[in-house]
């Protein structure tokens, strides 16, 4: 088998219609019905919704936790309705990579918790890739995947889409099930 990756020179928003261009003809390729997007403020969901629901693709927009509120990254209400009203799904809930409890404990006596080592390990391979990775984690604990088929998960770094991989979805307490089969576009 051969396959196609988009690898961009820098990361960004500039890369995301290419970046959900490819997820939707990988996703036609392959049958793949779901889609998982992580999207901030509704951007990628919106061009992720556009490009694919049309195909029949359920797209799923993971937003970052009320945590970061202060830091203005969270989805507003406004946001969210918007996205639902095209039928987008949106979920927001606690990141699945860090940032919980197990965070707390690190920031205050040190050490790494293992959700926070996956989480660094991803970041070697770009922003997206864990962002991607977490969303799908997300998703999947929610119950808002068909764990039986395979899904697409896109994400990127800061704002926009610029990583997009092929998976067989796990929840978090089955990460080792989890396996990325094939990476589509990401950062070189």
């Amino acid at each position: 088998m051969e396959a196609k990756t988009l690898l961009f020179d820098k990361p960004g928003r500039e890369n995301t219609l290419a970046t959900l261009g490819i997820a939707r003809e990988r996703a036609q390729a392959l049958g793949i019905t779901q889609v998982v997007v992580a999207s901030s403020h509704g951007y990628t969901a919106r061009e992720a919704h556009r490009l694919l629901a049309p195909l029949g693709i359920k797209v799923i927009a993971v937003s970052i936790s009320h945590g970061w509120e202060s830091k203005g990254w969270c989805m507003s209400p406004e946001e969210r309705a918007e996205l639902q009203a095209l039928g987008v799904i949106v979920f927001t809930g606690i990141h699945a990579l860090g940032d919980g409890v197990s965070s707390a404990f690190s920031e205050k006596h040190g050490g790494r918790a293992p959700d926070e080592i996956v989480r660094d390990t991803l970041y070697c391979f770009c922003q997206g890739m864990k962002v991607a990775v977490e969303c799908l984690l997300m998703a999947a604990d929610a119950g808002l995947l068909d764990m039986g088929a395979e899904v697409i998960s896109v994400a990127g770094t800061d704002s926009g889409a610029d990583t997009a991989i092929v998976c067989r979805p796990a929840c978090p307490r089955a990460f080792h099930q989890l396996r990325i089969r094939e990476v589509l576009a990401k950062p070189r």
